[in-house]
């Protein structure tokens, strides 16, 4: 992977970036620090990141915060993490409004608690017509979860099985409305998607990096986006120079 510290915009800049967050827990106990440490680094670093998207001109910034799979950590750890999502938008909420950040939450809201339910929906509204960065927090979010939320909904709104296509499915989505993602990042060297945005990043470019999110850094923002405006996205055909030349009987 090309390391070129690069100081400048590329030309061509995603409208939709999603991140997977990885390595908090990792970045603590290589500090010999408790993890839910690394996971409040995250949440500073976090705040980081969304003034460098500001600032990048992207548009749509989406976080995986926490999984349904998280469920099944340790219950201080779990709990912890809840109260590290109501710090961030007691602390952060009238910043990211005055800096036009609309927040969105995708993901089930029926298993937080009802203080930190209430929290989400007041943060939603509150920031409901800021449009200069739309930040998508996936929390109690799997990518399997929202497929069957949605086929569920179809199913109940009665829609004829032929008028089913992905079209409309998309429109069921948690992320209805919004763009796919057209470069999705994640931090700690782990190479998986981890049940995130499994229909929306069909045609997703990743970035794999090996830093952990704590210490993910504008720079290294810049540079995935560097790496991103290289490449030439293909939605399943074939690469321009494959395209415009000739076949030949072989």
């Amino acid at each position: 992977m090309d390391k070129t510290v690069h100081t400048d915009l590329p030309e061509k800049i995603p409208t939709h970036i999603a991140i997977i967050m990885d390595g908090n827990g990792r970045w603590a106990l290589a500090r010999g620090l408790p993890r839910l440490a690394g996971h409040r680094a995250g949440t500073e670093n976090l705040r980081r990141i969304i003034e460098a998207c500001i600032e990048f001109g992207i548009k749509y910034l989406t976080i995986y915060a926490f999984s349904t799979e998280n469920w099944g950590r340790p219950q201080e750890e779990v709990a912890g993490l809840m109260r590290i999502l109501e710090d961030v938008i007691d602390r952060e909420l009238q910043e990211l409004h005055d800096q036009g950040v609309q927040l969105r939450h995708i993901g089930r809201l029926d298993r937080l608690n009802p203080l930190l339910r209430e929290k989400v929906l007041h943060a939603v509204e509150f920031t409901r017509h800021n449009t200069r960065l739309v930040l998508n927090v996936a929390f109690n979010y799997g990518g399997r979860d929202e497929i069957v939320c949605a086929v569920q909904r179809i199913i109940a709104d009665g829609v004829p099985p032929e008028k089913v296509n992905d079209q409309l499915l998309s429109q069921y989505l948690f992320t209805a409305g919004v763009p796919d993602p057209d470069l999705i990042i994640r931090t700690s060297g782990e190479l998986r998607g981890s049940n995130f945005l499994i229909w929306q990043g069909a045609y997703s470019e990743w970035y794999f990096t090996p830093t952990y999110w704590p210490d993910f850094s504008k720079e290294e923002l810049l540079q995935a986006l560097h790496e991103f405006a290289q490449r030439e996205r293909r939605y399943g055909g074939l690469p321009q120079a494959q395209e415009s030349s000739p076949d030949h009987a072989g």
